[in-house]
């Protein structure tokens, strides 16, 4: 179902990491809106979650945190796999869709309702597929939408969301590269080699980047996939040896230890050039985007805010990285809608660690 820079680079790369209630140091009230009621899981509740994804696979019908006892839910349809869930400990809950069938529903939406402007992902919490459509999809559209999620048979929970989905690059400060601003997320390495990743609608743009407009070159890019997926990754080329210590846009560091996929319903938070760190709530897992220039899947959803010029930047908990910035369509108040790709598809990929 799932699927630090040197102190002379500084803010401009946004490795940044934040808190999951484990002690980390809070964002400035002024960057950070206040995040809606979450779970705050511990450490171990990552492990639990990749034990149950190993155990049951598609006997599941998807994991959650309970935002009240910060608790993993394990969704399941059948004796056998309640079975199988509670020998691992977790929480076990008792649905009515299977994963099929809501993979089932999410091929019709692929297939009948593939409308730039939407997304899609499984929320366990719901046993359904939350399907949103930003500002930009026609009455027209939005009608054939509803058409398609009427017939698959309450599988489907359908919502506007305000904004337009869009990959979120400007000309502008951060991380430089072809004339636009994007965010990096995290410091990596491989074979004692240094590189940071970023999203790869960003590294399609150029394959030199620099930490000031118009400064020298720090690295180069070495890899990028979008669209389908949203990675890429950059070699520090310039003789700097970054440590793995993240900026906290407070006056203090703190280490990215890990890497992990997210859980429904637990509390993340995202950093990026723009908006600096914004707090929010895990929503939806499995995510299908369809932006403008071509789709991206098996993303995460949250309730994040962001905005231009965020892409590539971090979504974590803690110590544990967890997502590069993809996009989003804005923010109203605090309920923003931000996506990121999984972490560890492109740590994975690319053969590298966070350190």
């Amino acid at each position: 179902m799932r699927r630090n820079s040197r102190a002379r680079i500084g803010v401009s790369l946004l490795l940044v990491a934040g808190a999951l209630g484990l002690g980390a140091a809070p964002s400035t009230a002024a960057d950070t809106p206040a995040a809606a009621p979450s779970a705050i899981p511990a450490p171990s509740a990552y492990a639990l979650d990749a034990q149950v994804d190993r155990a049951l696979g598609t006997a599941t019908a998807g994991t959650y945190l309970d935002a009240k006892t910060g608790k993993l839910v394990v969704t399941v349809t059948t004796d056998r796999a309640e079975e199988q869930a509670r020998t691992t400990g977790a929480t076990v809950r008792r649905v009515t869709r299977s994963a099929a069938q809501l993979d089932a529903a999410m091929e019709t939406l692929e297939a009948e309702a593939k409308i730039t402007g939407t997304s899609w992902g499984i929320d366990p919490r719901t046993n359904k597929v939350a399907v949103e459509a930003d500002s930009s999809v026609s009455a027209r559209d939005m009608a054939r939408l509803e058409a398609v999620a009427e017939r698959l048979d309450g599988a489907v929970a359908v919502k506007r969301v305000p904004g337009e989905f869009r990959r979120e690059v400007l000309g502008g400060g951060a991380i430089y590269g072809g004339g636009s601003r994007c965010s990096a997320a995290f410091n990596v390495t491989k074979g004692g080699a240094r590189y940071f990743v970023t999203a790869g609608h960003c590294t399609n743009i150029s394959a030199n980047w620099s930490a000031s407009s118009g400064g020298s070159v720090i690295g180069v890019r070495e890899g990028t996939s979008f669209p389908t997926n949203d990675y890429g990754i950059v070699r520090y080329t310039d003789g700097s040896s970054p440590a793995g210590t993240v900026d906290l846009y407070n006056g203090s560091t703190r280490d990215i230890t890990s890497a992990a996929n997210a859980v429904v319903g637990q509390a993340i938070q995202k950093s990026g050039s723009t908006t600096k760190v914004t707090s929010g709530t895990v929503t939806a897992v499995n995510v299908t985007v369809n932006y403008g220039d071509g789709p991206v899947y098996n993303m995460v959803r949250t309730t994040a805010c962001s905005a231009g010029g965020d892409s590539g930047g971090a979504h974590f908990a803690g110590s544990v990285a967890l997502g590069i910035h993809s996009g989003s369509s804005g923010c109203s108040g605090t309920a923003g809608s931000a996506i990121h790709q999984p972490v560890t598809e492109a740590l994975s990929a690319y053969g590298v660690t966070v350190y």
